[in-house]
């Protein structure tokens, strides 16, 4: 962020909260965004926002309005409130309840996903509970350099793709794999495959 725009957020401590709050909710759009595998554009079209005003946002040279945020927040299926959470005051203990639906996403009838790591993580490493029926796939964008995902088949068999491999995970099987690329989990038995998902963001 330039000096310019801090400058009209105000001094003191209160200008520099504000300043963190836009930043960390600018660096939130982009990451979950990321994590997704959707571009701009796409986000654009599910939000509502256009392209030119997303872009701004991901690149810190916009202060989004709390009605952009919403529409932005409706696109992604979370609450205002979850992609404003602060940032700081957090408990020693977070809880994330299983019918809390921030956390529930839905890419199609046959794949659904839970997040079980609090979203203020998401730029660090990120858990999740992935259900595919028959035939379904979860394809991902290539994520961050040096991205690793760690997966582990509690029920099913999946084939898991990276880049040009794959290979195939049963029950009780795991896998540590580049993320950094496109990669793909694919259901190729007959019954719903129930998976754990770890996302880990190797950066310097």
């Amino acid at each position: 962020m330039n000096a310019a725009r801090r400058r009209k957020t105000g001094q003191g401590d209160g200008g520099r909260s504000l300043d963190a709050i836009n930043d960390a909710l600018c660096d939130r759009v982009r990451s979950t965004r990321k994590r997704r595998g959707w571009t701009l554009e796409q986000l654009s079209q599910a939000s509502g926002v256009s392209r030119s005003m997303l872009s701004q946002i991901e690149r810190h040279q916009a202060n989004p309005t709390l009605a952009v945020i919403y529409r932005i927040a409706e696109a992604f299926n979370m609450s205002l409130s979850a992609m404003l959470e602060p940032r700081d005051g957090t408990p020693a203990i977070e809880v994330i309840r299983a019918d809390d639906r921030t956390y529930h996403y839905r890419l199609d009838r046959l794949c659904r996903w839970r997040t079980l790591s609090p979203l203020h993580l998401e730029k660090d490493v990120e858990f999740h509970k992935v259900l595919l029926q028959p035939g379904g796939v979860l394809r991902s964008a290539p994520h961050f350099d040096g991205t690793r995902e760690l997966l582990c088949v509690q029920n099913g068999t999946v084939r898991v793709t990276t880049g040009d491999e794959s290979c195939e995970l049963n029950k009780g099987d795991s896998a540590y794999y580049p993320a950094d690329v496109k990669h793909a989990i694919e259901n190729t038995g007959t019954e719903e495959a129930v998976l754990y998902l770890v996302v880990a963001y190797m950066r310097d």
